[in-house]
């Protein structure tokens, strides 16, 4: 803030103050500074906890010894990460260790099945059909057909009568999808995928913003700007 003043002071008076003037100055400059943002000096350390976000749960620690831990909870998304932090120009680089390692869908041998033109079925490694895995399945002609698999699977209707080309895979609550995988009728009409998890949960930081600010980091991630507000310890 600088100081405003609506008319300048006689000469007479300003001689008369000007030790007054300097005690004022320096205190002025000392002011100046203390009202200076903190966010590009002040050590980020700490807890801090999600505001501001209904039904989700969410905290980051950034330890003094130069670890972080961090947790999300949001119905049935649960995330959690770890690594090493650091502070440089307003913001907190936050790396994941080790890296995580993304899941896979991994495509199995394509067999025969009667009763339908095309089924998909998607599984765990030990067994166990998986629900909520979004499909996209495009054809010789016209859109492809978007829906989801249920633990048994998922079937293509009677009455479509296009020839099924190609088949995507995503679980978008993890923002991860499959590449398109060629369908070859001649080769078997039911599918089958293993979802491989690896680190499947545990969220990387990689070109993650996450900015300083008074008591609080705002972490930009997804076009959303996610407020986390200090905790007293």
């Amino acid at each position: 803030m600088r100081p405003r003043y609506e008319a300048p002071l006689a000469p007479a008076a300003q001689v008369g103050h000007d030790e007054d003037m300097k005690s004022l100055l320096c205190l002025l400059s000392l002011l100046l500074a203390g009202a200076a943002p903190d966010s590009a000096e002040r050590d980020p350390g700490g807890t801090y906890r999600l505001v501001g976000e209904q039904d989700v749960a969410s905290g980051l620690r950034l330890q003094a010894d130069g670890r972080f831990q961090y947790f999300l909870s949001a119905g049935a998304l649960d995330e959690r990460s770890q690594g090493r932090w650091r502070s440089a120009g307003g913001e907190v680089i936050l790396t994941t260790e080790p890296r995580p390692v993304p899941p896979v869908f991994r495509p199995g041998p394509a067999a025969r099945a009667g009763g339908t033109a095309l089924s998909v079925k998607v599984s765990f490694p030990g067994g166990g059909g998986i629900a909520g895995v979004d499909l996209r399945i495009g054809f010789d002609e016209g859109p492809p057909v978007e829906t989801y698999t249920q633990e048994d699977g998922w079937t293509l209707a009677a009455d479509e009568k296009r020839v099924p080309r190609w088949i995507e895979l995503q679980v978008p609550m993890h923002d991860f999808a499959s590449p398109r995988f060629p369908i070859d009728l001649a080769a078997g009409n039911a599918l089958a995928f293993t979802l491989v998890p690896n680190d499947l949960g545990v969220f990387d930081f990689t070109g993650v913003r996450v900015e300083t600010a008074r008591k609080a980091l705002i972490v930009h991630r997804g076009g959303a700007r996610l407020r986390y507000e200090a905790v007293r310890e």
